[in-house]
C-alpha cells in the first residue's frame, strides 16, 4: 500500500487524485484526516502507524524553525523504518536552492533516510510556480487603476515549476518505486522564468524594489512569524542574484513527457492575486 502525508494540502491532494485516476490504491495521512485517511501527526512519534503501507511519500513539514522541522522528519523515518516500510520517496528541495535558508532541513532529512535502512528516492522540487507569485504584489501606477508588479527579484530568473507536474512526477515514483530507487531527482523547470516575462505576458509594467524596502513590507504584514519574513527575503535575495536559474532533464524524463509552461503558470497565479476592483 501507498501511503501519502500532508493529504490535506493541494500538492498531497493532487498526488493522491492522480494515484486514484490510474487506479492505484493509496491512502492519505494527515493531521486533520478526512474519512478514509489515517491520522498522521510528525510531532506525536509514537503515536505514528505507518503499519501495512509499503512505499511512503513523505511531504516536507511546512516551514518552522530547523531544530523542530528535523525533529518532525526524524520522527517520521524511524516510524517509517520500525513499522516497515519498504521504500520511502521524500520531496527535498532543488540543490539549487542551498543558498536559501530554509535548505538545511531538508539536506539532514536526506540524510537520515539515505541511513534509514529502507531504499529512498529524493524528489527536490523547484520553486512552485504559483507561489512564485507569493514573492510579489500588485499596485496601482500612479492615481488611475492600471496595476503593475511591485518585484525585489531584480533581473533574477527562476526555474520555476507547476505544482501539478511535481504531483504527476511523484505519483510516476510512487507508481514503480524499484525504477527509481537510489535516485535523486533535480525537478527544476525551464526555460528559466524573470519577472519581466511575466509581467510582458500580462501586459503590464515592474516596479522593481531593494531588498530592504521589500523587508520593510514583509515586516507590516500582520501575523506573519519572523522565521518566515526571513525565509521570503532569502528566498527573494537568491534569486535576484541569479542562483535559482538553472534548469535541467530530469522532470521530463520522470513525467515521460512535456511538463506545462512555466511562465503560463506563474502569470495565472498573478492573476488570481489580482486586487479586486
Amino acid at each position: 500500500m501507498i501511503m501519502v502525508t500532508g493529504a490535506s494540502g493541494r500538492f498531497s491532494s493532487a498526488v493522491l487524485a492522480e494515484l486514484c485516476a490510474r487506479g492505484i490504491p493509496a491512502v492519505g495521512g494527515s493531521r486533520t484526516p478526512s474519512v478514509g485517511q489515517r491520522h498522521v501527526d510528525f510531532s506525536v512519534p509514537d503515536g505514528l502507524d505507518f503499519n501495512g503501507v509499503d512505499t511512503l511519500l513523505l511531504v516536507s513539514a511546512g516551514a518552522q524553525e530547523d531544530d523542530r522541522h528535523i525533529a518532525l522528519h526524524r520522527a517520521a523515518v524511524e516510524g517509517a523504518a520500525r513499522d516497515g516500510v519498504s521504500h520511502l520517496v521524500y520531496t527535498s528541495l532543488t540543490g539549487a536552492g542551498d543558498h536559501l535558508s530554509m535548505a538545511l532541513p531538508h539536506r539532514v532529512t536526506e540524510r537520515i533516510i539515505m541511513t534509514s535502512g529502507m531504499t529512498w528516492t529524493i524528489l527536490r522540487n523547484g520553486v512552485y510556480s504559483e507561489i512564485l507569485g507569493a514573492l510579489l504584489s500588485w499596485e496601482k501606477k500612479g492615481t488611475g487603476e492600471t496595476l503593475r508588479i511591485v518585484s525585489p527579484l531584480g533581473d533574477g530568473a527562476v526555474a520555476v515549476v507547476a505544482r501539478q507536474d511535481l504531483a504527476h512526477a511523484a505519483t510516476s515514483v510512487l507508481s514503480d518505486p524499484g525504477r527509481h530507487e537510489g535516485m535523486v531527482y533535480e525537478l527544476v523547470g525551464s526555460p528559466a522564468v524573470p519577472v519581466a516575462d511575466v509581467a510582458g505576458h500580462l501586459g503590464c509594467e515592474v516596479r522593481d524594489v531593494s531588498l530592504g524596502e521589500y523587508r520593510q513590507r514583509l515586516l507590516a504584514m500582520d501575523g506573519m512569524p519572523a522565521f518566515r519574513q526571513s525565509l521570503m527575503l532569502s528566498i527573494a535575495s537568491v534569486i535576484r542574484h541569479g542562483f535559482l536559474a538553472g534548469t535541467g532533464d530530469d522532470l521530463p524524463r520522470v513525467l515521460d513527457g512535456d511538463p506545462m509552461d512555466p511562465l503560463a503558470v506563474a502569470a495565472e497565479a498573478m492573476v488570481a492575486r489580482a486586487p479586486v476592483s
